[in-house]
């Protein structure tokens, strides 16, 4: 009989990851966590079925690091990492590294439970073989649907969109395009509306699964 999926929480707050541990399994989550990256890699939790949710700013590493330790394994647990919005940059290599989604503190409790849901759904595949060069590719490609939402925003939309994937505040944005931010403001509101987008975490997916790169093309 195959083992029931964990979802494994790594987090080096510790009211942070009690209460993510409380919420996850009154929604019916059998649920492990781990007070550092180093107590979960030396554990056998990353060989078990499951998916992880990983801090992306730790002192010991980053969550960033811990997804690369994974892969570097051939481990194939989805992952799902958790941010500030100072930290939404990470968030987006993250995901261009092959993790599954992105949450941003504080947690809708709502979206972070469809999250995890959607990351043990996934059938769990063998990893694939390492690049020669340059970056990896996004864990999923972007559906039609979004590619056609993406070429209806204008030029100043699409600007604006890039500042939102390198985690820039509507002032920095404001600052780079010469607008106000209130005009950020305006903008930024029709993007999520023609992006049809609930939540900036999932405005970001489909922008990073578009292959829309930060301004600057960082």
């Amino acid at each position: 009989m195959p083992a029931e999926p964990t979802v494994f929480i790594v987090d080096d707050d510790d009211a942070v990851r009690d209460s993510l541990q409380v919420l996850l399994e009154c929604a019916g989550f059998r649920v492990e966590s781990f007070g550092s990256p180093s107590a979960f890699l030396e554990s056998d939790a990353p060989r078990r079925p499951g998916c992880l949710l990983v801090d992306v700013r730790m002192p010991e590493m980053s969550g960033l690091e811990v997804q690369e330790r994974l892969a570097e394994a051939g481990h194939v647990l989805p992952v799902i990492v958790m941010t500030g919005h100072a930290d939404v940059p990470l968030a987006v290599r993250a995901m261009k590294a092959g993790a599954v989604d992105f949450v941003e503190k504080p947690f809708d409790d709502e979206a972070l439970i469809s999250g995890v849901r959607t990351a043990l759904s996934r059938p769990r595949a063998e990893p694939d073989p390492p690049a020669a060069s340059g970056p990896p590719p996004p864990a999923e490609s972007a559906p039609p649907e979004v590619l056609a939402r993406l070429a209806a925003l204008t030029p100043r939309e699409r600007d604006v969109l890039q500042g939102l994937v390198g985690g820039q505040s509507n002032k920095v944005i404001a600052y780079e395009l010469s607008i106000s931010p209130r005009t950020v403001e305006i903008h930024r509101a029709r993007v999520m509306e023609k992006m049809q987008a609930n939540s900036l975490p999932h405005l970001v997916r489909m922008a990073v699964a578009a292959g829309v790169a930060p301004r600057g093309g960082a």
